[in-house]
């Protein structure tokens, strides 16, 4: 690939630790501010086609579909069309998905459209969403590079993305106050077209990193290609399985909050708590740690993050399970270490479509977890069950790590395999090199 092509050519050095030089690289700037504007357009379009769908129908079951569909589509899309982020350019992947999603608003927001179109258009946007969040994920690589830019560059939209969870539900609120839930869904339409406008505008046009072949069956054959190598199917656990069990206290706030009698106001505080641990963790790590020290840290705190969570049981006052909450979210600040891992050990070409089934499997696994939460506490008290939660996840957790660890050193004892056989075959070859030229002097003599 040119270099020019790759845009890594005026990358700042990162010499010191922080976000400042991230920020110095332009096209990384119109791709934040771009995940900044859709992920806003995300969260009003969820919000109002959630009332939208309850005053149509009056039904909560629809209107929760609303949430669910979000999250269902993904493991689709995620399978089925990851291909797409390799086999087509990026810019013009993600340019595509932000008018596939500007469409699906537009339509959304037209007075005629019936509850069971707006259910679709929602699947739509949701199944598109792993697409365009594998394609910007693997396009980071080339704009920050593989190294600790690309690190802190995917930790700054991740925090914009839990910044969405505290800031977007309030504005969503405060914008229905002021125009109806379609007259919101024509406002996301016009965030999907800034995105699209700012991708096109602000990256530069980089070919596409592999191609060939039906699309379904190339996007299998890289899922397959992901999941069956043991190094890279271990990283995809360990960023998988932590969040499953961590959303469990999330997703059982409200039945939290009955339990131990407060009001309905503190069950905004019980669901703030975790993204505001994450977001303090991430931009610690980010801009206090080196990066050897996120290194050192991924295994402890992937391992240890869901300790916090065995207070629950033991009926602590309201202040201690915030506490909780906030320090169980810190602990997502190990991704920043592990995101170097998975870099480093999915081959480029593979990188689409792995960044695809990655953000896939996320998303779905959340929705399990949060299912599988609100299934246990049919049967157990919440704060049996988030300590639990606990229990189960710090085992399979401390497990993961273990073979995250292990699969390293693997990876580690290959690579110097290769290199001393390399080292030997270059040491016969300078000794017989050797021989042949004494041969010749001595002829020559």
């Amino acid at each position: 690939m040119p270099e020019e092509n790759r845009g890594t050519s005026t990358l700042p050095t990162p010499e010191k630790t922080g976000y400042g030089p991230v920020f110095a690289v332009r096209e990384f700037r119109a791709v934040f501010l771009a995940h900044a504007l859709s992920l806003l357009g995300v969260v009003v379009s969820e919000i109002a086609l959630t009332v939208l769908v309850y005053e149509m129908t009056g039904s909560p079951l629809l209107s929760a579909l609303v949430f669910a569909l979000g999250f269902l589509p993904y493991l689709v899309g995620g399978t089925l069309l990851s291909g797409v982020a390799d086999r087509f350019p990026p810019r013009r992947v993600l340019v595509v998905c932000d008018l596939v999603c500007a469409g699906c608003a537009a339509l959304m927001a037209l007075p005629a459209t019936p509850v069971a179109a707006l259910l679709v258009l929602r699947c739509v946007i949701a199944a598109v969403s792993p697409v365009f969040s594998g394609t910007r994920m693997a396009t980071l690589t080339d704009i920050l590079g593989d190294g600790d830019l690309f690190v802190l560059g995917r930790s700054l939209l991740r925090i914009v993305s839990q910044s969405a969870v505290l800031v977007g539900f309030g504005l969503g609120g405060v914008l229905l106050t002021v125009v109806s839930p379609r007259g919101a869904l024509a406002v996301t339409l016009g965030t999907f077209l800034a995105s699209a406008l700012l991708l096109r505008l602000g990256t530069r046009r980089r070919p596409a990193r592999a191609g060939g072949g039906a699309l379904v069956r190339y996007s299998l054959s890289g899922a397959r290609q992901v999941l069956a190598d043991r190094r890279i199917r271990a990283l995809l656990l360990l960023l998988w399985v932590p969040p499953m069990f961590v959303v469990a206290p999330e997703a059982l706030a409200a039945a939290y909050a009955d339990e131990i009698g407060v009001g309905t106001a503190w069950i905004g505080l019980l669901m703030c708590a975790m993204p505001v641990g994450t977001i303090a963790g991430e931009l610690y790590a980010g801009a206090a740690l080196s990066p050897a020290t996120r290194s050192r840290i991924v295994l402890p705190l992937a391992g240890g993050g869901l300790l916090p969570l065995l207070l629950y049981p033991f009926h602590p006052g309201l202040g201690w399970i915030l506490l909780v909450l906030v320090l169980a979210g810190s602990a997502g600040a190990y991704t920043l270490g592990l995101d170097r891992w998975f870099v480093d050990a999915v081959p480029e070409e593979l990188r689409g479509r792995a960044m695809t089934v990655h953000t896939a499997g996320l998303m779905t696994i959340q929705g399990v977890g949060m299912a599988l939460a609100g299934a246990a506490a049919e049967f157990w008290a919440v704060s049996t069950v988030v300590g639990g939660v606990g229990v189960l996840g710090t085992v399979c957790c401390v497990l993961l790590a273990v073979e995250v660890r292990r699969t390293g050193r693997s990876r580690e004892d290959e690579g110097t395999a290769l290199v001393k056989g390399r080292g030997e075959r270059v040491e016969k070859g300078a000794n017989i090199d050797t021989r042949d030229g004494a041969d010749h002097d001595m002829t020559g003599r």
